[in-house]
């Protein structure tokens, strides 16, 4: 019996284009372009900081980070960020009773704004707030603790194979690979993925008929 879901941020709860859009306007690049260097580096496997690095070679990301929250140019989430299934699918959750948790590869900055978003959620918590980042097990240990559930009876929801399905699975949590955004459509029908993940989704709606089972 499934007692927990806890879901991934960006491109299972929020959608990258602000994301990917304001790196752009900031480093001064056409939005198509970095936008298509995001897609080389998803086919490629790699981490997606990679596009900025070739987008502005020798770019020191955090630094740049730090440059745009002193200018007013930060993090932002607001609805308009949000999948429009997120809100339904997680009340509905909840109210099947079972324990819903938000944990992604954020910053603290973009756990405050999403805790501003009062999602039906029990809880919400970033890997910069944890120190400590997926793909690392660590971050998965996390996920268990805050969990409260044992880790057969809790299932890890994202896009991304390499930071959420496999190491996931490795954890011993059961994992609901997401068709969306580009990772999750490029890697959907990966064999290894089909292999490791225990349901192959397209929305979150789907989630609430698992815990009918």
């Amino acid at each position: 019996m499934i007692e927990t879901f806890v879901f991934d941020v960006g491109e299972t709860i929020t959608r990258d284009d602000r994301y990917w859009t304001s790196w752009a306007d900031w480093l001064d690049v056409p939005r198509h372009t970095l936008s298509a260097l995001v897609g080389a580096v998803v086919a490629k496997g790699l981490d997606n900081a990679e596009a900025l690095r070739l987008a502005r070679p020798g770019i020191d990301v955090a630094a740049e980070y730090q440059a745009r929250e002193a200018a007013g140019r930060g993090e932002h989430l607001d609805e308009g960020d949000l999948y429009e299934d997120v809100r339904p699918a997680l009340a509905a959750l909840r109210r099947a009773g079972v324990r819903v948790i938000i944990a992604g590869n954020q910053t603290p900055r973009a756990g405050e704004l999403l805790r501003s978003l009062d999602l039906p959620a029990d809880l919400i918590v970033t890997s910069g707030e944890w120190g400590v980042a997926k793909p690392e097990p660590e971050f998965f240990r996390r996920v268990i603790e805050v969990s409260q559930a044992a880790p057969e009876a809790t299932v890890y929801v994202g896009d991304h194979p390499a930071n959420d399905v496999f190491p996931a699975k490795a954890a011993g949590l059961r994992t609901a690979h997401l068709r969306r955004g580009p990772w999750g459509h490029l890697w959907a029908d990966d064999p290894e993925v089909s292999a490791a993940a225990d349901w192959r989704i397209d929305g979150l709606s789907q989630l609430v008929d698992l815990t009918k089972g």
